[in-house]
């Protein structure tokens, strides 16, 4: 797609203009165009370019910056163009809804997603892959902290469905006991977490009984309750439902060689383990677009800056 074809003015999204029908828009926020005040923001990514800190800036989905480039987010984009669209419409929403409205929110949008076109075939280019033997939740009290270790090594802490329940009853056991002070969530071995289980990828054909599944299962719904008093210590990869787990605990460290991905749009979905509330609230939506529209790693020294992270450390003990 040619640069100048999807390059816009701020007027060009006034009420009263014709309908964007491209996948994807940009504007440079360092002209500093008057914006509209009757304004319709096309049913596609609002890229900026430029400064953060321009007028208007506020108005667009995310503004390209390191790791990403405009040339990256724009073909992912169009590879995936359905899942872009669905994943910024629901991040303009969030922020005017509470974190349980917004999980609920992302669920329908992922339901949405996992009957496209675009994730079916992603699913039917993968290749089958050999069973990995189930993974663990260890967890462990000592006085008032609960520390909950992934355990997967022949996966590298890939949540599988027996850890995701057992998070899920671990946080809940937490949030009716308030004698528990401190939640300690960690990984075992050289990663953290990479994620969910791709093998179980369209396990639950139908997306509204997966939605239903989501409702009363999700980790993240417990993890909100019990927000305040969750600490994440974590170390390697950090990426999918792992990042967007840990992202809803009141304090991160990270060590130095940590990294951060959310690579689901490649996949024609969304982070569906309540990412987009948690990550919304940790580096605000421009910056989670980002993330998930370029897919790029960030660095523990990127995700200190922009607030992912509360501190880099040495030791995670």
């Amino acid at each position: 797609m040619d640069r100048d074809e999807i390059l816009a003015g701020p007027a060009r999204f006034w009420i009263g203009e014709a309908r964007w029908d491209l996948p994807v828009a940009v504007i440079d926020l360092d002209r500093g165009e008057e914006w509209p005040d009757e304004l319709a923001l096309p049913p596609c990514p609002l890229i900026g370019i430029g400064s953060r800190d321009a007028p208007g800036a506020a108005h667009v989905d995310t503004v390209i910056e390191p790791p990403a480039s405009l040339d990256g987010v724009v073909s992912r984009i169009e590879a995936c163009p359905r899942a872009a669209g669905v994943i910024v419409g629901l991040l303009r929403l969030l922020p005017s809804l509470d974190p349980l409205q917004g999980l609920a929110a992302e669920s329908l949008a992922y339901a949405t997603l996992q009957g496209s076109e675009e994730h079916l075939a992603w699913r039917a280019s993968r290749p089958a892959s050999d069973p990995i033997p189930p993974g663990t939740l260890h967890v462990a009290r000592k006085e008032d902290v609960l520390d909950l270790m992934l355990d997967r090594p022949q996966a590298d802490n890939a949540i599988d469905r027996p850890m995701r329940d057992a998070l899920y009853d671990a946080m809940q056991t937490a949030a009716l006991d308030p004698s528990i002070e401190r939640l300690v969530l960690r990984g075992e071995g050289k990663a953290f977490s990479l994620g969910a289980d791709l093998a179980e990828f369209g396990t639950t054909t139908d997306p509204a009984t997966a939605h239903a599944i989501r409702s009363v299962t999700l980790p993240a719904l417990m993890a909100t309750r019990v927000a305040e008093r969750l600490e994440a210590r974590v170390q390697g990869a950090c990426v999918g439902s792992g990042l967007e787990l840990a992202a809803f605990a009141h304090r991160i460290v990270a060590t130095p060689r940590a990294w951060f991905q959310l690579p689901e749009l490649e996949m024609g979905i969304l982070p569906g383990a309540g990412g987009c509330v948690s990550l919304t609230r940790r580096i605000g939506r421009q910056r989670t677009a980002l993330m998930i529209l370029s897919g790029k790693r960030i660095s523990a020294r990127t995700a200190l800056d922009w607030g992912l992270v509360d501190a880099i450390v040495d030791d995670l003990a």
